[in-house]
Parts: C-alpha cells; sequence; structure tokens
C-alpha cells in the first residue's frame, strides 16, 4: 500500500513539473526566462535590446548630448535605454522574382547559406519579394538590429584603440583617414530564422555600415552560431561633418541574452 502511495505521490510530482515547463513555453513565465534583467548604463553609454530579428533601433547622439548639457537625468537615462522599434517590412508589395536584383530595391532577399557546411561565406541568391522601404525617425544617428549598424549618412573609421581614455584629445588626428561609407547588403541583415535549419534565410534589402558592424561577428558554423566581440574603438563622421566615438563593450544580458548591445559614446568627440 505504501510502495503505491509513492507511486502516486511521483506520478502527481512528475505532472505537476511537466505542466510547470508547458506554461513557461507558453509565455506565462515569459518575465522569467525570456527578458533580460534591468542593466543601468554607466555616463557615456547607452544599453539596447537589439535581439529582435525584426526591427531596427535608431540612436540620437544629438538629442543625447542636449540632455546631457541640460543636465536631465530621467529624461537623459531614459534616451540612454528606451528604443522603439521600428519593425523591418515584410508585405509583399509585387511578385516574387526568381532572377537576381540589381537595382538596390527595397524587399525581402531569400538566400540559400551552407550552414551546415562551408558556412555563411558560402551563399546564394534564391529569389526576391518586393517590400515599402525601412522606415525612421525624422532624428537618428546611426541604427542596429542583431549584429548590424547602419548609419544616417556617416561613414566610420575603426581605430586600434580599445578604451575610449586611450583617444587623442581631438578627432583632429583622424580626419585624413579613410572612411568607410554605407553599402547596400542584399544577404546580411537576416530577419526571420524559421528556415535556418533547412539553409535558407530571408535578409532585408538595406545599407548597412561593414565596418562599425564588426563589432559584433556572428559565426556559422556551429550551430547554434557564436558571437565574438571586437573591442575596438570606432571614429563616427556624421553628415554634419561632426564626429563621435563609439565601442561596443558587452552584447549579452545579464540573463545571457544575445545581441543585448551596451555602447559606450563620446559626442561631439
Amino acid at each position: 500500500m505504501t510502495n503505491c502511495i509513492n507511486i502516486n505521490r511521483l506520478k502527481i510530482a512528475v505532472a505537476a513539473m511537466s505542466m510547470i515547463v508547458l506554461t513557461a513555453c507558453n509565455g506565462i513565465f515569459d518575465d522569467i526566462y525570456d527578458y533580460p534583467q534591468e542593466t543601468v548604463p554607466a555616463k557615456g553609454q547607452i544599453v539596447v535590446n537589439a535581439s529582435s530579428w525584426t526591427d531596427w533601433y535608431y540612436v540620437d547622439l544629438n538629442q543625447l548630448h542636449r540632455l546631457t548639457m541640460e543636465g536631465d537625468e530621467e529624461a537623459l537615462l531614459k534616451a540612454q535605454t528606451e528604443f522603439v522599434a521600428y519593425p523591418i517590412p515584410m508585405e509583399a508589395t509585387g511578385e516574387k522574382v526568381e532572377t537576381p536584383i540589381t537595382d538596390k530595391r527595397s524587399g525581402q532577399y531569400m538566400y540559400w547559406f551552407d550552414v551546415w557546411g562551408e558556412g555563411v561565406k558560402n551563399n546564394t541568391y534564391t529569389y526576391f519579394t518586393p517590400t515599402e522601404g525601412q522606415t525612421a525617425p525624422e532624428e537618428w544617428t546611426f541604427a542596429v538590429h542583431r549584429n548590424n549598424v547602419r548609419t544616417n549618412g556617416g561613414a566610420v573609421l575603426e581605430t586600434t584603440y580599445t578604451s575610449m581614455d586611450q583617444l587623442p584629445e581631438s578627432s583632429d588626428d583622424f580626419r585624413n583617414m579613410t572612411f568607410t561609407e554605407d553599402e547596400w547588403s542584399e544577404n546580411q541583415v537576416w530577419d526571420s530564422q524559421d528556415q535556418m535549419l533547412m539553409s535558407y534565410v530571408p535578409s532585408q534589402g538595406i545599407e548597412v555600415n561593414t565596418v562599425l558592424s564588426s563589432w559584433l561577428t556572428m559565426e556559422i558554423p556551429p550551430m547554434p552560431p557564436s558571437f565574438s566581440l571586437n573591442n575596438h574603438v570606432f571614429i563616427l563622421r556624421l553628415k554634419d561633418g561632426s564626429y563621435a566615438a563609439l565601442q561596443l563593450e558587452n552584447y549579452l544580458s545579464p540573463n545571457g541574452k544575445t545581441c543585448y548591445l551596451t555602447i559606450n559614446y563620446r559626442y561631439p568627440y
């Protein structure tokens, strides 16, 4: 009789544990399992959760500088940590095109990637689906999407410095160096992982800055992907001719979520 009671208790415990696991997977415990703990930025830092596959987040360095000068700490903290998501357009506005596109058209570009072989550097165009163009706020300096970065008409130089404290007093030292502007891409801004196991990944056709994007590199293989951080300081030349210094300090949340970016900045520089 005792053995039967113990077995029944064990069955009940297993059933309860199963319910907890299923409940967590269904979203009731999302705040425990999925969302990172709050990260408070230091002075000269921003923290942006750029882990979404389907959204861009925009940073306005002019706004951050203005709030710093005004001494409005509450508004500054909000600007350092709260970023509006601007969705990548997904809805088709025309028919699928199987021949390669050569005119930098906005839309979704489906590529086959050699995920299980040589890696993502071996890839092939499959088809294109036109969509609306990417939306953006009126004022912004650079935007982040996972490991992708683009600028608002800017250009970027990578330095050899690994600390903001190592920078020269003035950006004049960099003014005659070669800066890289944003370049068109149709296979880097991955915006869905639904078909990744079959080696197909859609990307947004959009201009990105390959130099600034190199501060966070995704490698496949292995699977799941691995990430590596480049902690060099980058110099951003804004379209108005002013300069900023940027450095990716961390790409993980306190809970280990990737593409949760802690970025050091100096502006104006």
